[in-house]
């Protein structure tokens, strides 16, 4: 099943408006999905960047989304767990929560907003990265989505 998955902020393969990037106010986009199974118990979402010069890097991890949201609104709490919304891992600048596109200088990089409905909530601490929630919702993924943004300097 593909969840779909959209920002009021940006279009599929458009621009990330600079507020959702290091070189403005660094806030994440407002995120809506629809099209989610009947089983889902929660929703989990990574932000990663595949064209980094170092290889892909992190923007953002947050897990135990509640099934019943239709969306993550604007400007996330950068907190380990924000009521009614979820809990935040580490991202690759080693800090909770979001951070926004911060690429050096030359071509747009594309920043991938991966959505996944999942069976079960995950028995995860705060503060866990990438790989460790990967490794924890492989064998519960009954759907997922995505959308990609693009941002260069």
């Amino acid at each position: 099943m593909t969840i779909q998955l959209s920002s009021s902020a940006f279009s599929d393969g458009g621009t990330i408006p600079q507020k959702h990037t290091c070189d403005g106010e660094d806030r994440s986009p407002a995120l809506s999905w629809s099209s989610l199974p009947t089983a889902v118990k929660s929703l989990a979402l990574i932000v990663d960047d595949p064209d980094a010069p170092s290889g892909t890097f992190v923007h953002w991890v947050i897990y135990n989304i509640p099934a019943s949201l239709n969306g993550l609104p604007e400007g996330v709490a950068k907190a380990d767990k924000v009521e009614g919304i979820g809990t935040q891992g580490i991202n690759g600048f080693r800090r909770t929560g979001y951070n926004g596109p911060c690429p050096p200088r030359g071509p747009a990089h594309r920043y991938f907003f991966k959505l996944y409905a999942l069976d079960t909530s995950l028995n995860l601490k705060a503060g866990v990265n990438k790989s460790d929630l990967e490794n924890a919702l492989r064998s519960h993924v009954l759907a997922q989505g995505q959308i990609i943004g693009k941002y260069g300097r």
